[in-house]
């Protein structure tokens, strides 16, 4: 029984997942970008994401990513099929938080939505949220 129980523990937060979650302000004359996705979102499918021209991973709902970035104007979208954009510009030491919803209509693909979201609401999402990746 003890070892059934133990299969089902939460693993801790990873170094980077602690790190992300402090909200530090970016290195000096750069941005950063949380990119979050709610649990529950409205499909559990994974949604594979671009930033600018870089693909950055695959969330899903309940994971988060954190990206430093350089100030100016950056496209956040789906990959593929995904058609969902979002432009979003930056500025030296901002701290912008984008949330994403994945809708799965009746086409093969699902579709991503993007929006910025005030920083409470950001944060409070982040905090609910585990990495997925783009430290």
């Amino acid at each position: 029984m003890v070892l059934l129980l133990g299969g089902c523990a939460q693993l801790p937060p990873s170094p980077a997942e602690i790190e992300a979650k402090r909200f530090e302000p970016p290195p000096p004359g750069k941005s950063v970008i949380y990119l979050v996705r709610d649990d529950p979102d409205f499909t559990d499918v994974g949604a594979s994401v671009m930033l600018d021209d870089r693909l950055m991973g695959t969330t899903y709902p309940g994971t988060f990513f954190r990206w430093v970035v350089e100030p100016g104007p950056h496209q956040i979208r789906g990959f593929a099929g995904d058609a969902g954009s979002y432009s979003l510009p930056t500025g030296p030491d901002g701290m912008y938080f984008v949330q994403q919803r994945v809708i799965r209509f009746f086409l093969p693909m699902a579709q991503s939505q993007f929006s910025l979201v005030p920083e409470p609401h950001g944060r409070a999402a982040v905090m609910r949220s585990t990495l997925g990746g783009g430290q």
